[in-house]
């Protein structure tokens, strides 16, 4: 698709752009002259169920070596605010934790459809990420299968149970608590760090303090408490690189929600994490993954977490309370 939209774009050539009073609804998503948070299904779907279409596994050329199955998912989209040109980092808490409540709601809704296995919310911001609209949101995909990184996710967190009998992820996030230094954010109910393995110049995980499986499981307070911290990570973000002039810059990111898989037995030994990150390496400067990030998975690293650390402590308080 291409990039329609973007400071002085009308709703006809912004379909997550709230219709102009006066103006007949045309080709936009959204009917209503104004909203504060809205969700619906998107016109460009990357899996959707078709009527009719057998939905069994397949072989290519007939060759059990290649199976293939029909895309039978759902794709939908959130918009977080009707300004065209805003930012989300520039959204007051209270619209953020609108957000919040619409993950949690579609999780919830979208986890009775039967053949969906897993939920991802997620956030692309960024041209450089390769948005084709500018309007500020989100998306939410809902596979037919688990996708393969949380698989690999679900394999760890398994085995690292069987082993010890604990969970991983809690136990990564206790170990960033004692050790200290790469923790860069947390409040009552959430706690942000730069993992120890950091890929990304620029990668933060965010964790709830108590064992959480899902954002539908999260309580009122603990989904105001995430409101106040993503509104600051963004914020910090947008500050992290330098450009000379203080002003800071619109980061480009991917914001990432891992989430328990609906119906795998394994879910029990998962935990709910936001994984942030941005492909910039400096203010002028982008990380392309080459030879050996894609080719062999194995990754040079521009910098190191505690580095990462460092500078988000540059930025303000590690305890934040809204």
């Amino acid at each position: 698709r291409p990039i329609t939209a973007g400071p002085g774009a009308t709703a006809k050539g912004n379909p997550l752009a709230a219709r102009k009073p006066g103006d007949p609804y045309q080709d936009g998503e959204v009917p209503d002259t104004d909203y504060n948070v809205v969700v619906f299904e998107n016109r460009f779907p990357s899996m959707v169920r078709v009527p009719g279409r057998s939905e069994a596994v397949e072989y290519v050329d007939g060759n059990p070596l290649w199976e293939k199955k029909m895309a039978a998912g759902r794709c939908e989209v959130i918009c977080f605010d009707p300004d065209e040109n805003g930012l989300p980092a520039d959204l007051p808490v209270s619209r953020l934790r609108t957000v919040v409540e619409a993950w949690a709601f579609r999780t919830a809704e979208i986890s009775k459809i039967d053949g969906i296995e897993q939920i991802f919310p997620f956030e692309n911001h960024g041209q450089e990420i390769g948005v084709s609209l500018a309007h500020p949101h989100g998306q939410v995909y809902c596979y037919p299968f688990i996708a393969p990184k949380l698989e690999a996710e679900l394999k760890h967190t398994e085995a690292y149970h069987e082993k010890t009998g604990g969970n991983l992820l809690k136990d990564l996030m206790n170990a960033e608590l004692e050790a200290k230094e790469r923790v860069v954010m947390r409040n009552h109910s959430w706690v942000a760090y730069v993992p120890a393995a950091a890929r990304w110049p620029l990668e933060v995980h965010v964790a709830p303090v108590r064992d959480v499986l899902t954002l539908d499981e999260l309580n009122d307070q603990e989904r105001w408490d995430l409101a106040v911290m993503y509104s600051t990570l963004l914020k910090r973000g947008n500050a992290f690189f330098d450009k000379g002039d203080g002003k800071g810059m619109d980061l480009p990111y991917i914001a990432a929600w891992h989430q328990a898989p609906i119906h795998d037995k394994r879910r029990e030994n998962y935990r709910l994490n936001l994984q942030f990150f941005s492909f910039r390496r400096a203010a002028n400067k982008i990380k392309y993954l080459a030879g050996s990030e894609s080719g062999m998975a194995a990754w040079v690293s521009d910098t190191t977490p505690e580095l990462i650390a460092k500078r988000f402590h540059e930025l303000g308080p590690i305890d934040i309370e809204g």
